[in-house]
Order: C-alpha cells, then sequence, then structure tokens
C-alpha cells in the first residue's frame, strides 16, 4: 500500500508542475510507449543476462514482498518464543530425548501444531528443529553449534542480499540506459535537419523524454524497491537470530524463560513484546 502511495505522489508532484508551469504533457506521451520499451526492454535484457537464476528467482519472490504487508509481528513472535519456552520446558522437565519426537516430525507433533503461524513456515521449522537435533545428539557443545549457526545464517544472508544488490544494480544501470534511447532520439533527429524548426523541436524533446525516463525509473521505481526489499530481508533475518539465540541460551543452562527472554531482546523494537506481554501469552498458551 505504501509503495503504492509513495509512487502516486511522486508522478503527481512531478508530472502535475510540470503541466502547472505550461509543460506540453503530449510530447512526453507521445514519445513514452517507444522510450519505454527501449529503456525497460535493454534493462530487463541485461538484468537477465547478468543474473543467475535462483538471483532472478529471489528478485520475483522479493518483488512479491515489497507489495505485502509484514508478516513478522509481535504476535507472531510471542508464538515462536511461547513455542520455544514449551519445547525446552519439556526438554528441562524430561530429558531431550523426549523432544525427539517432536523434532522428527513436527507435523504430527502436539508442540507445533499448537502454534499454526509458526508450524505452516517451512524454512522456520526447519531452522528450529536441525540445531534441537544437534541437542538432542549431546555430541556438540554451545559454542559448536554457535557456529554453525553463525555459517548459515551468513549463507541466508548472503542470499538474500544477492537479490537486493541485483535490483540496486539495476536502479544504477537505468539512467545509462535513458542516455542510450536518448542518444539514439538525437541520431534521429539529425537525420531529419531539413524538417521546420517546430518539427525538429518535437523530436529534440521526444528524444530528452528517454534521459527523464532513466532517471525517473531508477531513482522513484527501483531504488526505492532494493532499499524496501533490503529493510524486508533484515526484518526477516531477525527470527533466524531470536531462534539462535534462545537455543543457546538453553545450551548454557538458562532455564527457559530466561532463555526465551534473550531471544526477546534481539528482536526490533516495532515488534518486540514486552517482558509481561510474552509471560502473560506463555501461561496462557
Amino acid at each position: 500500500m505504501f509503495v503504492i502511495i509513495g509512487w502516486v505522489i511522486v508522478l503527481a508532484c512531478i508530472f502535475g508542475v510540470f503541466i502547472a508551469h505550461g509543460g506540453n504533457i503530449g510530447v512526453i506521451l507521445k514519445a513514452l510507449p517507444f522510450e519505454m520499451a527501449t529503456i525497460f526492454g535493454a534493462a530487463i535484457g541485461a538484468f537477465i543476462a547478468g543474473n543467475m537464476m535462483p538471483v532472478l528467482k529471489g528478485v520475483g519472490r522479493g518483488l512479491g514482498r515489497c507489495f505485502k504487508g509484514s508478516h513478522y509481528t509481535k504476535e507472531r513472535f510471542m508464538d515462536l518464543l511461547a513455542l520455544l519456552y514449551d519445547i525446552l520446558q519439556k526438554a528441562r522437565k524430561e530429558g531431550l530425548m523426549a523432544i525427539e519426537g517432536d523434532v522428527e516430525n513436527p507435523e504430527a507433533s502436539p508442540l507445533f501444531q499448537k502454534y499454526p503461524t509458526i508450524a505452516s513456515d517451512h524454512h522456520t521449522v526447519e531452522f528450529i528443529t536441525d540445531y534441537l537435533r544437534l541437542m538432542v545428539s549431546g555430541n556438540l557443545n554451545a559454542h559448536e553449534i554457535e557456529a554453525i549457526m553463525d555459517a548459515e545464517l551468513e549463507t541466508h544472508h548472503a542470499e538474500e542480499h544477492a537479490a537486493v544488490a541485483a535490483l540496486a544494480r539495476l536502479a544504477g544501470a537505468l539512467p545509462a540506459f535513458g542516455i542510450v534511447a536518448a542518444v539514439l532520439g538525437v541520431v534521429n533527429t539529425m537525420g531529419s535537419v531539413g524538417q521546420p524548426p517546430a518539427v525538429l523541436g518535437g523530436m529534440i524533446g521526444s528524444a530528452l523524454v528517454g534521459t527523464f525516463l532513466g532517471i525517473l525509473l531508477a531513482y522513484a521505481f527501483a531504488e526505492p524497491l532494493a532499499s524496501l526489499l533490503e529493510q524486508k530481508v533484515e526484518e526477516a533475518s531477525k527470527e533466524f537470530q531470536c531462534i539462535k539465540t534462545t537455543l543457546l541460551a538453553s545450551m548454557q543452562g538458562y532455564a527457559p524463560m530466561t532463555a526465551i527472554e534473550f531471544g526477546r531482546k534481539v528482536l526490533f523494537s516495532t515488534a518486540r513484546p514486552t517482558f509481561g506481554e510474552l509471560e502473560q501469552h506463555v501461561k496462557k498458551k
């Protein structure tokens, strides 16, 4: 919603002021289809040529996320921390082997199914169960598991940021493609020097539309999307950091309630429940 609102404000201010100052919007509208085809087509072609398929798919998924609201809400994080509390509490009372069934088959686990928002997220469930499985095996200490977690999170961060970097590079290339379109327009104009001045003026104006569109597409559309996608990536990574911090605190001997407090502290303030809210939620569950 805010993306659309922002774009509407950009277009209204730019074209509204242009028209208010007596600009001839007809020149822009006449040149728009040809300049857009040149700039956008060349940019997409170069984008496809310069990125591997996983990155292209990542950009597609990321753009979809940009137009949706965040699902990393306070309620989701309270469910996540409550789930971790239930698992760690069961392990503390009955031993680590008691959670082996929950870890191996989370789809049938009453603990996971009590929190459908988390249970339906394959990546989150996989991250939790992978490290609980290592904890159950008992062959690794907290420092060794932390090193494995850091390596996985670094890989995840690199994969997610590859899409952000690709979109940022596209934003940087769009003004150049706008210049290409403008140069082609000038070449076309120079081939028609025998035309009346009014005609030549219109052709030069159409050529300059290419430069204008390249800059507009870069700084009003592509670059804001890259920035927003980067924020979405950082937001998603907080969930994994929360899980990591909670499990490591448990391995270091802290009680489940204290362990989830460690996890709560790493969350962004906008989605972080208070201590009282989390405690009440856990007790209710």
